[in-house]
C-alpha cells in the first residue's frame, strides 16, 4: 500500500502524512509484537527497559533511572514497585539521603532478562523487518536523530549515561 494508491481514502491519506500519527501507530504495533513474543514472561516493554538499564548500573536512584529510559518519576516508581513485588529488583533507601530510593536488579531479574533477550530482540527485529536490510540501520539512526534533536520536548527527557 502506498500513499498514491487510489484505494486509500483521503482521510487516511491525510493521517498517513503526519509523522506523529505514524510513530504512534508503529509504537502500538511494536508493543503488540513485544507482548506476543514475550507473553510467557509477563513483562512490559517499559519494565524490560528498566531491568536492562539496571544490569550495568546497580543502585540507581529512581530519578536517574527514569531519566535514562525517558519515563517520568511517577511511572518509574510504579514500574519499580511491580518489579520489586516479583523479586526482579530490590529497592532500598540511599545511605546519603533516606528520602531517595535506590534500585538494583536481583539475580532473578538477571535470569529473567537472559531468558527474554532473544524473544525481545525478535520483537525489535520484527518491527523493522518490512524495511530492506540495507535501510534498517539508517532508519534507526534517523529515529535516534529525531529523539535527540527534540528530546527536551518530552514529558520525561531521555538522559543517556
Amino acid at each position: 500500500m502506498t500513499l498514491d494508491d487510489p484505494l486509500i481514502e483521503e482521510a487516511y491519506r491525510v493521517l498517513a502524512e503526519r509523522p506523529g500519527f505514524l510513530i504512534r501507530r508503529l509504537h502500538q504495533i511494536h508493543v503488540a509484537m513485544f507482548m506476543e513474543e514475550c507473553a510467557e514472561f509477563s513483562i512490559t516493554p517499559v519494565q524490560y527497559s528498566v531491568l536492562t538499564a539496571l544490569v550495568d548500573r546497580p543502585d540507581l536512584d529512581q530519578v536517574t533511572l527514569g531519566a535514562q529510559i525517558g519515563i517520568d518519576r511517577t511511572t518509574t516508581a510504579g514500574v519499580l514497585a511491580r518489579l520489586a513485588e516479583r523479586g526482579l529488583i530490590q529497592r532500598r533507601a540511599s545511605p546519603v539521603d533516606k528520602r531517595m530510593k535506590l534500585a538494583a536488579i536481583t539475580a532473578e531479574g538477571r535470569k529473567l532478562l537472559r531468558r527474554m533477550d532473544k524473544k525481545a530482540q525478535r520483537a525489535h527485529d520484527r518491527t523493522i523487518a518490512p524495511l530492506p536490510k540495507e535501510d534498517r540501520a539508517v532508519f534507526l539512526r534517523y529515529l535516534l536523530h529525531l529523539v535527540d534533536a527534540s528530546n527536551g520536548y518530552g514529558r520525561a527527557p531521555l538522559h543517556l549515561p
